[in-house]
């Protein structure tokens, strides 16, 4: 029989003829060194499988098939269908030589060295200790090998070589030289939880209220998630109002959504026009009058900080949260009328897909409109990331009215503040002395202590409550991610999480760490009356690091 030699194959000779040469040596030596395995390895299988085939001689005799008649032509199945076997055999003979294997798939030569070195081995990492019968490991050998320890102890549940938490005494010892810094102002307070057990294992006024700044977002995220949920999606859609042409945009409290070419998954301002102009296409529509609609949220727009690149206007319509650049962000200049400025924005693309509009105006959408299309954010669950890395005030505050408005109260800051409350009471969290006025933290007026803050970061590490994951997860990765980016140089860079705040003479910071001891644990310190921001956020990293550095059980 005579193959082809075929083109791709013809072009390919050259290489492949080279890259043979280069390793034929290797082969070689390799050979010699496997050869007097596979032969005592065929000598030791060799009578087992002259039983096996004496025993299957009459089972294949009657099922012999007729003799097979191959085509003239090889064609491409059958090279792949001769690789494919000539693979498999290759295998099969390394891993005879690897071998011998016991019925677990572990290697019998390991489970020998085990046994013989008196050390914990074997293949079952279920089992316990025993060697007992109903352990399922013989006298004398090798008990199963123990699991990894779970570094997150406190989420696994599982039993792990994990120590004990720390004593109290002995992170008095590590953590109260540190809290007397004087770059911590005159007030500060100080708490250290043990996730898996919610124990407080050290506390320094921890049931003293003092302004938390921007640790407040995580009272907000677990507010959020715990009443709306961490699938729950922002939804911003067009509706048209019949007889009139008016075409309404319709603000879903989505500050996510974005007008940029390239929308990152986040809801497009863009892709919202298209399909509008689509639908009023096909309605033989191709001028309409522009109006939008906020009136999902209630009260005062601005804030009670006033003008402030921290925070743009609180509307139910915004896209980029009103930022005048590209930036995702931080502080920078924002439009003062975000609805108005995403309207313009939108006829602007409807204009772009032939749609003529007039300058847009404030309305409200009726009952009697007919939806056109919508875009939505993506899961809650992501909203609440990104608000809680990069401290983001606008995801804050429309987190805070979200679940006003899905308890049955007004949406504004007012409103936002007593939902977020209220449902911390509904999960039993301590509140006391704790005083909201907004989400974000901004308010100076707001009051949080260091006891609630560790128990929200309990609750959310809490296997019953997956759905506030989010809030641990969500939190900036020292030295790596959002706003500890550039903190945390030093030796508890990646292993310090926490979500950070600062006002003028406030500087706080909470969230988790892995000791030395495997232990997870949160941790809340709020400073008041600090006169250097940077020397203060010093002293708290510090602090956090000494904790990550505790071997203190």
């Amino acid at each position: 029989m005579v193959v082809p030699e075929l083109r791709p194959w013809r072009a390919a000779k050259p290489q492949v003829v080279r890259a043979a040469n280069a390793v034929r040596p290797r082969l070689a030596r390799a050979a010699g060194t496997v050869r007097p395995q596979l032969e005592r390895a065929a000598n030791a299988v060799r009578p087992r499988l002259e039983r096996a085939a004496t025993a299957a001689k009459p089972q294949l005799a009657r099922v012999r098939p007729a003799r097979i008649r191959w085509p003239k032509t090889v064609r491409t199945w059958q090279f792949t269908a001769g690789a494919a076997t000539a693979g498999v055999a290759l295998a099969v003979t390394v891993a005879t030589a690897a071998g011998p294997w016991d019925s677990t798939g572990q290697r019998t030569a390991e489970v020998d060295r085990a046994a013989a070195l008196d050390h914990t081995g074997g293949a079952d990492h279920d089992r316990n200790g025993d060697t007992s019968d109903s352990g399922g490991t013989t006298a004398g050998g090798p008990r199963p090998a123990p699991s990894a320890a779970s570094v997150l102890t406190g989420l696994g549940g599982a039993t792990s070589t994990v120590r004990s938490a720390p004593t109290a005494t002995a992170l008095s010892g590590v953590l109260d030289p540190l809290l007397k810094d004087a770059a911590l102002g005159a007030r500060h307070t100080a708490a250290v939880v043990d996730v898996a057990t919610g124990k407080r294992l050290y506390g320094t006024g921890a049931d003293d209220a003092l302004t938390p700044a921007s640790v407040t977002k995580i009272a907000t995220a677990v507010a959020a998630l715990s009443t709306l949920g961490a699938d729950h999606r922002l939804t911003t859609r067009t509706a048209l109002e019949p007889d009139t042409k008016e075409l309404v945009l319709v603000g879903g409290g989505d500050p996510t959504l974005t007008a940029h070419e390239e929308a990152d998954g986040w809801a497009s301002l863009r892709d919202l026009a298209d399909r509008t102009a689509t639908a009023l296409k096909k309605r033989g529509i191709k001028e309409v009058t522009l109006s939008y609609d906020t009136t999902l949220y209630a009260g005062p727009e601005l804030h009670p900080i006033g003008v402030n690149g921290n925070l743009a206007p609180v509307s139910a319509l915004m896209a980029d949260e009103g930022r005048t650049d590209d930036s995702t962000s931080g502080p920078v200049t924002r439009v003062t009328d975000p609805a108005a400025d995403a309207a313009r924005t939108f006829g602007t693309f409807l204009a772009g897909q032939g749609i003529k509009t007039t300058s847009p105006g404030p309305s409200k959408a009726t009952t009697r409109a007919e939806n056109l299309a919508a875009v939505s954010s993506p899961p809650l669950s992501s909203l609440v990331e990104r608000m809680l890395t990069n401290s983001d005030n606008d995801i804050a505050e429309a987190l805070a009215r979200q679940t006003a408005a899905a308890t049955g109260q007004r949406a504004s800051f007012d409103g936002g503040a007593s939902a977020i409350a209220g449902a911390l009471k509904k999960l039993e969290l301590p509140l006391k002395g704790a005083q909201f006025h907004d989400g974000s933290g901004l308010d100076r007026d707001d009051r949080l202590t260091a006891d609630l803050l560790t128990a929200l970061l309990v609750k959310a590490g809490d296997p019953a409550h997956p759905e506030l994951r989010p809030v641990l997860t969500g939190l900036p990765v020292a030295g790596f991610t959002g706003t500890l980016t550039s903190r945390y140089t030093g030796g508890a860079a990646g292993v310090v999480r926490a979500k950070t705040g600062t006002l003028t003479g406030v500087n706080t910071l909470a969230g988790t760490v892995v000791d030395q001891d495997g232990r997870l644990l949160a941790f809340a310190f709020l400073a008041s009356d600090t006169t250097s921001p940077l020397e203060a956020q010093s002293a708290l990293d510090r602090t956090a690091t000494a904790l990550a550095a505790c071997g203190c059980s």
